[in-house]
């Protein structure tokens, strides 16, 4: 049962930072982004990360998990990968080249969807988890092809 408990806390802390860095990347690119239809959009994404962050967090609280406790090096290295896809979002965005902000956060939701894709087929993990992820992952789907689709469109 421990090792499905660290597997748990593994997948979960994952899915918590992922949320975390797509709502950064989408608050910083919706201060600095010029066109008002991508302000929208980032708001839209970056309230949505917000709030499936409340909602993983508040059932990992009724499991008497803690999001803050310690990260595997598996974790670190995909978040870390997901952050710095976030981080890129930065300098793309200050150059104002519609076509480079999108393809950088289509970059980051790849990583989103990963990281759902991951955790939904993880094994051991309680069913009303199981359900907040698979909800979830369908919310960060439609990200990922809203994102693409205005990606595609702006070549």
């Amino acid at each position: 049962m421990a090792t499905d408990n660290k597997v748990l806390k593994t997948v979960l802390n994952e899915l918590v930072e992922t949320l975390k860095d797509g709502e950064r990347g989408y608050s910083e690119a919706l201060t600095d982004v010029k066109d008002q239809d991508l302000k929208e959009v980032f708001k839209k994404y970056a309230l949505q990360r917000d709030g499936y962050l409340t909602e993983l967090e508040s059932a990992m609280h009724n499991l008497n998990m803690h999001p803050e406790e310690a990260k595997e090096s598996k974790v670190d290295s995909v978040v870390g990968t997901a952050h710095r896809a976030w981080i890129n979002i930065k300098s793309v965005v200050t150059g104002n080249d519609r076509h480079a902000i999108l393809a950088e956060c289509e970059r980051g939701e790849d990583y989103a969807k990963k990281a759902y894709e991951t955790a939904s087929k993880a094994e051991g993990i309680p069913s009303e988890i199981k359900a907040i992820i698979d909800k979830q992952a369908q919310g960060i789907k439609e990200a990922h092809d809203t994102i693409r689709g205005l990606r595609d469109s702006s070549k």
